[in-house]
């Protein structure tokens, strides 16, 4: 009988266990459903329900004092194990994908630079970080492997956009220093410079910068500063070519290798900006982020404005503050959801 007993009471224990992980579970995610930007807090969520679920399942079950004891010891000790090795197991991006929401630099939208991906963040999940690259694709990349490698995350206000080059000793610095700069101005890039990176045994070589306020053309401002420099140096009869450059046709001696710059027709320009072609997906997800954001303030404005209404000295202008409020954050959820649904179909 107590052998019985002992086996009903076990099987009801689990029964019970089972039963509340999924009910909760599936409150879970009915919760999270219409929020896939809060993934991350729903994967955490889970993770911790299930270790206090195997906690509850040893403090309850009828196990005598030792023996419960020593199961708490060896449970304490398989996660102190696992999160002691994790950095190359599993939990290791856990713990990588919990520092990098900690740290809080990676975003969506944000343009970043791992190892060799290059790309605008569209994804941060608990386990990975999903960017879109230059070339329109998507790239899955293991948070751990951005805890490992430097991160290169390019500020919102501005980046420096810069080109180098290579040109002879016998073209004056100055001459060239003027052209470079002229071309990062036509760019649009704001206070310009130029730097001589290297004296070579053949050549100089030359870095024109400029701060580029508007990130999110940043390919197209990259291929008009390559383009304006050639043209501006060409212009100008400077070659752009190796020092060691050799032909074996017959030239005269006067005979430069410059591409004419003539008044022809040239190719028109793209109606659509590179940037938005190639990271679209990207900039969605910064789009909602920022929505998110502008929600988040408007319901703490509410909050306020709805304490403050009880003091207030003209009433009716704080109902009517406050219904303002209400219809506006009614609109950005409205607008959030739109945008959400449009990249699922994506």
């Amino acid at each position: 009988m107590n052998i019985v007993l002992t086996f009903v009471q076990v099987f009801v224990i689990g029964m019970l266990l089972v039963l509340g992980l999924g009910f909760a579970n599936r409150r879970l995610v009915s919760y999270f459903e219409g929020r896939p930007h809060l993934k991350f807090r729903q994967q955490l969520i889970q993770l911790g329900g299930v270790l206090a679920a195997v906690l509850l399942l040893i403090l309850f079950m009828p196990f005598g004092d030792i023996l419960r004891g020593q199961l708490l010891s060896l449970y304490g000790l398989i996660v102190s194990a696992t999160i002691a090795l994790s950095s190359t197991t599993l939990v290791g991006n856990v713990m990588a994908g919990i520092m990098l929401k900690t740290i809080g630099n990676c975003r969506p939208g944000r343009y970043v630079t791992v190892g060799d991906y290059f790309g605008r963040i569209t994804e941060m999940d608990l386990l990975h970080t999903e960017i879109q690259t230059e070339d329109r694709d998507l790239t899955t990349l293991p948070n751990l492997y951005l805890v490992t490698n430097p991160v290169r995350v390019m500020r919102t206000s501005g980046t420096v956009l810069s080109v180098q080059l290579s040109l002879g000793y016998d073209v004056s610095r100055h001459q060239i220093e003027t052209l470079l700069i002229k071309a990062a101005i036509d760019t649009g890039l704001e206070s310009p410079f130029v730097q001589i990176r290297d004296l070579g045994d053949h050549s100089v070589t030359y870095r024109v910068s400029g701060l580029l306020k508007e990130v999110n053309h940043l390919l197209d401002k990259r291929r008009e500063l390559r383009g304006r420099t050639m043209d501006a140096l060409h212009a100008e009869g400077i070659e752009i070519v190796s020092p060691t450059f050799m032909n074996t046709r017959a030239l005269d001696e006067d005979r430069v290798i410059v591409a004419e710059v003539g008044d022809g027709p040239v190719a028109p320009s793209p109606s659509r900006s590179t940037d938005s072609l190639v990271f679209d997906k990207a900039a969605k997800a910064e789009s909602v982020s920022n929505l998110r954001e502008n929600l988040e303030e408007l319901k703490a404005r509410l909050k306020a404005c709805k304490e403050a209404s009880a003091d207030a000295a003209d009433e009716e202008a704080a109902e009517s503050e406050i219904e303002n409020i209400e219809a506006r954050i009614v609109r950005v959820k409205a607008l959030i959801d739109r945008k959400e649904e449009k990249m699922s179909k994506d």
